[in-house]
């Protein structure tokens, strides 16, 4: 399976490559005159001080800068005083303790790893830890602080050990470890999504808290907090001297004499210790720990001497506070003083985080040809294989469509079915499949649009684990479905599809075209698809939060994916799509074939290389939107699909069109319907249940491939 390991990242000058091609963190350079960085520190100090004052004259009451100023002159009143010590001052603190606690974690970590994506996001330590907060809250545990960290530190530490084994910490390149992170981390967040909905009560108020937020009821938690963070930095600063050397590689290392196990292995719990303690105080505010470290690296580019470990990441630290402090002043200078208190920190890093992810992938670098999708474990089968095949999946799909109409919170009888259908069945059997076969249809043809849009995705990016949600397709079209909804209250579920589809539509060409630099890479493109789909759910968050911050069932109902409410006329929508665009796919299938081995082969048999492959784009989009539009965002059934489909039937897309929309059927109905049984009467999001099955997939397919 190929996985464009051989790509990596441009790195600034001074740097050295690793092992396994990855981008390797620049040794110590010789020593240079001190005015350089002690310029560089002080003016990093001046600005997290600055924008920490600034932070403090913000806020929902009257208390101003010049309330302040009286203030320290001892001449103020007792409320500003009040005001300053019960919430601004925490905030501030908070903001300043996460923000140094990630930029280390996140510095050690991409030391580690050897590698510049790595982060406690992209290793799904904050979804790790952040699990484990949820499951306290559900289970009515109250622990104290320190059991609290604790835990977190646990969660944290289990999903970074697990993302660090797949991607062979780090050494088989950026791609690998950001999507071994992200099937990790949608997998946790599946989990949480679950807790949260089942236990509503018990997780009152932890879907904002969930994306990070620096606000505070007074001063324990920092204070608690603090004594281990510091201890935590000093003892890496302390080890500098030997990230400095793992730097020139393992072999390098081992005969300087460094234990590179024992160095790595410290660093990494040092590094979880610090994003722990940042989730027990604000939650996990995404993305500080990418952007901190990329900003010093792009700093010690340009400052001779910063590139030092006892330097770096001290400046790593500084950089943290500056990312939270300035996007808690952008939250509050933008948005309306009470709104803004809503809104959670970790929004802004994240848009901040997922934007330097996307330059960073754009910096790709092919070294070598990337093989086609079609070889990844495919093999011929024969004309009978491929009849028994299909006949077995549409023998599956009439009983799971059978199954979805008898089952959930009542059982029906066939003959309860029968009677409805001949408009013979009593008020409450008619009640419950007016309600239950809009659901059961909407499952069925969205699994097959998603197993249709990977299909078509796999084959133009020429990589099987490309699917639309990990290229930002869904999220899009997720965040254009919410704009119609918010925007135009009471619009049709037309309107809602329009918005979506016009949602994907944007968000695929902005990732295409991101991702276009020297050439298409198939690794280039899923990195920037994850930064896009990051900054999309942000996106979707913020709206939930500024139009309806208390319905956060609602928000997560969406962003889990269910067929809840379904009506026919949200049915209506992917029934023509499907229609209408199955048939192009089929048109294009030998198309397909030839765009999923190069850009030279479709060009010398005639095909016309750039039109069809923006033709499959554009139908993928419209699958996916319209998708989205009926059951939410579902993640992993474009990607489940079509990889069955192949190992089933081989590479060839005219028999794994069928076999890849009849998957997805199978797979996105047989989700919705345990998820209203299973607990019945209360329901599992079909999303969340597809998440869990398709994500231990995605995982399998890493670790199978981890020595590729």
């Amino acid at each position: 399976m190929s996985l464009g390991l051989d790509e990596q990242v441009d790195a600034p000058a001074g740097t050295r490559p690793g092992r396994g091609g990855a981008t390797a963190i620049p040794a110590a350079p010789p020593r240079t005159a001190a005015l350089p960085l002690v310029g560089v520190f002080t003016a990093a100090v001046v600005l997290v001080a600055a924008l920490a004052v600034l932070d403090l004259t913000l806020g929902t009451s009257d208390v101003g800068a010049l309330d302040l100023w009286h203030l320290l002159r001892g001449t103020s009143d007792d409320q500003t005083l009040a005001v300053l010590i019960a919430s601004r001052a925490p905030r501030v603190l908070a903001g300043l303790l996460v923000g140094a606690a990630l930029g280390v974690s996140g510095g050690a970590l991409q030391s580690v790893a050897r590698n510049p994506l790595a982060s406690p996001d992209t290793l799904a330590v904050n979804a790790g830890a952040y699990v484990t907060v949820v499951l306290a809250a559900v289970l009515g545990i109250s622990l104290p602080f320190a059991l609290s960290g604790a835990l977190t530190f646990v969660g944290g530490l289990a999903a970074a050990a697990f993302v660090l084994a797949i991607a062979r910490g780090g050494a088989a390149g950026p791609s690998r470890l950001v999507l071994a992170g992200s099937a990790t981390m949608l997998a946790l967040s599946s989990i949480t999504y679950l807790l949260m909905l089942l236990f509503e009560q018990e997780t009152q108020g932890m879907f904002a808290w969930g994306e990070g937020t620096i606000v505070q009821s007074g001063t324990q938690k920092v204070a608690q907090a603090a004594p281990v963070v510091l201890v935590a930095i000093v003892v890496l600063v302390v080890w500098s001297r030997r990230l400095d050397v793992l730097a020139l590689g393992d072999d390098t290392a081992s005969v300087l004499g460094l234990d590179v196990r024992r160095t790595r292995v410290v660093a990494v719990l040092l590094a979880v210790l610090l994003a722990a303690l940042a989730v027990t105080v604000a939650g996990p505010v995404g993305f500080v720990g990418l952007s901190a470290p990329v900003i010093a690296r792009l700093v010690a580019s340009r400052v001779p001497g910063l590139f030092r470990h006892r330097l770096l990441l001290p400046f790593a630290a500084l950089a943290g506070c500056a990312v939270v402090l300035a996007a808690d002043v952008l939250i509050r200078a933008l948005v309306p003083a009470r709104a803004g208190v809503m809104i959670p920190t970790g929004v802004v890093t994240t848009l901040l985080g997922a934007s330097l992810m996307v330059w960073l992938a754009r910096r790709l670098r092919a070294s070598g040809p990337v093989r086609a999708t079609a070889s990844v474990g495919a093999r011929a089968a024969s004309r009978t294989r491929v009849g028994v095949v299909v006949g077995l999946l549409v023998v599956l799909v009439v009983g799971l469509l059978v199954a979805g109409l008898l089952l959930g919170d009542r059982l029906l009888l066939t003959g309860d079915v029968a009677n409805w259908l001949a408009g013979t069945s009593g008020r409450q059997v008619s009640f419950v499949l007016d309600q239950r076969v809009p659901r059961v249809l909407a499952a069925l043809l969205a699994g097959a649009a998603l197993g249709l849009a990977g299909t078509s995705v796999q084959a133009v990016a020429r990589n099987p684990l490309a699917e639309p949600g990990l290229l930002g397709i869904t999220g899009g079209a997720g965040v254009g479905a919410v704009l119609a909804t918010f925007l135009l209250p009471g619009t049709s579920v037309w309107g809602v599809s329009v918005g979506a589809v016009l949602g994907a539509g944007l968000t695929f060409s902005l990732v295409y075209g991101l991702s276009s630099r020297r050439g298409l890479s198939s690794d280039r493109l899923v990195l920037v698809g994850i930064g896009v789909s990051a900054a999309a759910s942000s996106i979707i968050t913020l709206l939930v939060v500024l139009t309806s911050p208390w319905n956060t069932t609602m928000a997560l109902t969406f962003l889990s994916g269910s067929t809840y409410g379904r009506t026919a006329a949200q049915v209506w929508p992917v029934a023509i799509a499907l229609v209408v665009l199955t048939p192009l796919l089929v048109r294009w299938r030998r198309d397909l074939d030839v765009i999923a081995l190069d850009d030279d082969v479709p060009r010398v048999l005639g095909v016309p290389l750039e039109r069809t492959r923006l033709g499959l784009l554009v139908v993928t989009a419209l699958l996916t939107a319209v998708a989205v539009s009926a059951v939410g965002v579902v993640g992993f059934i474009g990607l489940v699909a079509p990889h069955l489909a192949r190992a089933l039937v081989g590479s060839s897309h005219a028999r794994v069109i069928p076999v890849a929309a009849l998957l997805g059927a199978v797979v996105l109905s047989a989700a919705d319907t345990v998820g209203r049984t299973v607990i019945a009467p209360a329901q599992i999001p079909a999303g969340l249940v597809a998440a869990l099955i398709g994500a231990p997939y995605f995982v399998w397919l890493l670790w199978r491939s981890r020595r590729a």
